[in-house]
Formats: C-alpha cells, sequence, structure tokens
C-alpha cells in the first residue's frame, strides 16, 4: 500500500515540476532544454523508482513470488509494444500525411491512394496495441 502510495506520488511530482519549469522558462531565451532535460530527469528517474520498488524484493525459486514477477514483466512488455508502435505511428503518419497533402494540392483526384498511405501508416499502431493485447491476454 505504501509503495503504490509513493509511486503515485513520485509520478504526480515528476508530471507537476516538469511543466511548471516550462513555465517558467518562457520567460527566457534556452529555457526549453533545461524544461526538457529536467522532463527527461523526472521521467527515468520515475521509471528507476518504479522498477526497484515493483520488481524488489525476496528473490525464490519458485512459487507466488515468480508468478507475481513474470505478471510485471508482462505489463512492462505490453506497456512497451503499445508505446514503441505508437510513436513509430506517429513518425510515419506525420510523414505520410504531409506527403499526402502536398500531392493533394498539386491533383485532387488521387485522396483515396493518399488517404490508403495514411492508413497504413495509423495501423502500425493498431497493430501494437494488438500485441499488447495478447501479452496481456
Amino acid at each position: 500500500m505504501v509503495t503504490k502510495i509513493l509511486l503515485v506520488v513520485i509520478l504526480l511530482c515528476s508530471m507537476i515540476i516538469p511543466v511548471g519549469g516550462f513555465l517558467l522558462s518562457k520567460r527566457r531565451e534556452g529555457g526549453f532544454k533545461a524544461a526538457l532535460g529536467c522532463n527527461i530527469f523526472f521521467f527515468f528517474g520515475t521509471v528507476l523508482v518504479a522498477d526497484i520498488l515493483l520488481f524488489g524484493g525476496n528473490v525464490q525459486a519458485a512459487g507466488e513470488a515468480a508468478v507475481s514477477n513474470v505478471e510485471g514483466w508482462r505489463y512492462l512488455a505490453a506497456a512497451l509494444s503499445t508505446g514503441l508502435s505508437c510513436i513509430g505511428a506517429g513518425i510515419a503518419v506525420a510523414s505520410a500525411a504531409s506527403a499526402a497533402l502536398g500531392a493533394l494540392s498539386e491533383d485532387s483526384s488521387i485522396m483515396g491512394k493518399a488517404l490508403i498511405f495514411v492508413a497504413l501508416a495509423e495501423s502500425i499502431a493498431l497493430y501494437g496495441l494488438l500485441i499488447s493485447f495478447s501479452i496481456l491476454g
């Protein structure tokens, strides 16, 4: 119970402090880099603390502790598959959509083909979501 409360407090601090730093850094030049560095520091700090609190504990050869450790790795794998596929889909959609808009400005009859390419790029995120459901199920 204490670890869950501690993780929630750390997570809230990792969201509030970088936003506050960014809002304060808008007044001076180069503040974006400081806010980005603060955000990266708090993100990886939260991941490290969560890793220590969730995966730490007594090491046993077999039993319930081993099963709970496997559950934690399953959740981590599902989160990584969804998150990384969404990042990849965002990069793909950004380039495909800008190219589609450029092509549509030249010739409006290719709208169907352009939408298919954008939808194919977006399907990467759906594949990652399906993989995470299969990991958890």
